[in-house]
């Protein structure tokens, strides 16, 4: 049975001929097919990535120069376009639609010599927390398949839980790589607004949606993000600093300091447990020299309904593409009428919890609304970040919880869509923010089911997030 610990450790094991691509690529598409009741795939590229990977092998024997992601294999987030692949946002108004082009990160592991395996289900258009609002069905988390995996890229997510590639990309708009990660038990990263081109990336809110890597080793994450980071031409959004290495600073012993919100520790929303053991984190990160201080963040209740004002907005916007003329699915009984072709398209090519938002969104963008609600809340955002510059000219990072619980039954809070959205209050502050954030496993909960530590750094200061994650996975994951 192939095993690795990280992609250095496999890039060694292909150097030294101790595997090859192909037996590799065999591997995963045996793991992806003995695993379909959870339903992680939309698709799997199964003979493409078995060509591919012979092309790699040829390639490497020959001693010519390769990527820095030689026979990895990833997956993507069916809202991440694959030139001439299907991508629907696992919602029935894209069916059957394929990309006329590549992504920008997608084109950039292929160019690092990545083998892409497959497109992983998702909450339709990227909207929900918990991977249930799918044309495709529901995702399982592979640890109890009576659990939701977290969303919207909870598919991603157990793609890399259940052993089905080596690292996944999926996308974060409010905490959608940070969450399932938290509830599978694995690392996820979203890097700050603007580090990853959003050129190829179906747009759900374009001033939050930032494409984020999972994985189980905090050096693949960094590898995989300094790969698909970077100026893009056709992303006006993207920055253009150079990104740091992480590689050659991993092993420093730099001691950040850190900040957390008292309040959000004692949020009536948080299990006791989760609580109890990041307070005692917290304990033995001051015994070891580390400098904790708390803060009391007065924006912590406005956060969630700010950013769903902000979203919904963003969401009705993009998403009127979508009606079967530019965009989408015709609805064969759609009228002659074009007020009722709409209809109908639109009506049966989306689901409830993408209708619920883009109406959400229509109503605060409305006449005698748009002040009331969508202002008030870009003040709100304003005044969010600048307090977070003030935070970060006094503390490298800020932790917090990642999720108020870990992972709940299908059909728990689905069905409140308030529950849900609460149920983002940790995770929506990057967003709105901007700033990098990553969930990292570290604890485990008396039910058994593992929940993580968030870290939220400055912008463009991933490097620091990156090496505090991997401080304290090696020294306090339990």
């Amino acid at each position: 049975m192939f095993q690795f610990k990280n992609i250095e450790h496999y890039n060694t094991q292909l150097t030294s001929n101790e595997v090859d691509c192909v037996t590799v690529v065999k591997h995963y598409l045996k793991q992806i097919n003995d695993t379909k009741q959870l339903n992680a795939f939309i698709e799997v590229f199964s003979e493409e990535s078995l060509q591919r990977a012979k092309q790699l092998d040829i390639k490497r024997k020959k001693g010519e120069a390769i990527g820095c992601l030689h026979g990895v294999i990833v997956a993507i987030k069916d809202v991440i376009c694959y030139e001439d692949h299907k991508v629907t946002a696992a919602s029935n108004i894209l069916k059957e639609f394929k990309s006329l082009y590549s992504s920008t990160a997608v084109k950039k592991l292929l160019d690092a010599d990545a083998i892409i395996i497959g497109s992983c289900n998702c909450d339709e258009f990227a909207m929900g927390s918990t991977t249930e609002n799918s044309s495709y069905g529901k995702v399982l988390n592979a640890l109890d398949e009576t659990k939701v995996p977290g969303g919207s890229s909870g598919g991603s997510s157990v793609a890399v839980q259940a052993g089905l590639c080596m690292v996944s990309l999926g996308s974060d708009t409010g905490g959608s790589v940070r969450q399932p990660a938290d509830f599978c038990g694995i690392i996820g990263f979203k890097p700050g607004y603007g580090r990853i081109s959003r050129h190829g990336l179906i747009a759900y809110a374009s001033s939050f949606d930032q494409i984020g890597v999972f994985g189980n080793a905090i050096e693949d994450v960094a590898r995989v993000f300094e790969t698909i980071s970077g100026g893009d031409e056709y992303d006006s959004t993207v920055s253009f600093s150079k990104v740091e290495k992480y590689d050659g600073l991993k092993n420093q012993n730099k001691k950040p300091s850190i900040a957390y919100f008292k309040n959000a520790l004692e949020h009536h929303s948080l299990d006791p447990e989760i609580r109890d053991q990041i307070y005692s984190l917290i304990h033995k990160l001051k015994s070891d020299g580390y400098t904790v201080e708390p803060l009391n963040f007065k924006l912590l209740d406005y956060v969630v309904p700010t950013y769903y004002v902000i979203t919904t907005a963003e969401a009705s916007s993009n998403l009127a593409r979508y009606d079967g003329i530019r965009f989408g699915t015709i609805n064969k009984s759609s009228e002659p009428d074009l007020v009722n072709f709409y209809t109908n398209n639109r009506s049966t090519g989306f689901g409830k919890e993408v209708k619920r938002r883009i109406m959400l969104g229509t109503f605060v963008l409305s006449a005698g609304y748009y002040d009331a609600y969508f202002t008030k809340a870009q003040q709100v955002r304003q005044i969010l970040t600048e307090e977070t510059k003030a935070i970060f000219k006094n503390f490298d990072v800020i932790i917090l919880p990642t999720v108020p619980s870990t992972a709940f039954e299908f059909d728990d809070i689905s069905k409140d869509p308030v529950a849900m959205y609460l149920a983002d209050i940790y995770t929506v502050f990057a967003n709105l923010a901007g700033i990098p954030a990553i969930s990292i496993p570290l604890f485990k909960h008396s039910n058994g089911l593992p929940f993580g530590l968030q870290i939220m750094s400055n912008r463009y200061n991933e490097l620091t997030l990156l090496q505090l994650s991997d401080q304290l996975i090696k020294n306090y994951k339990q």
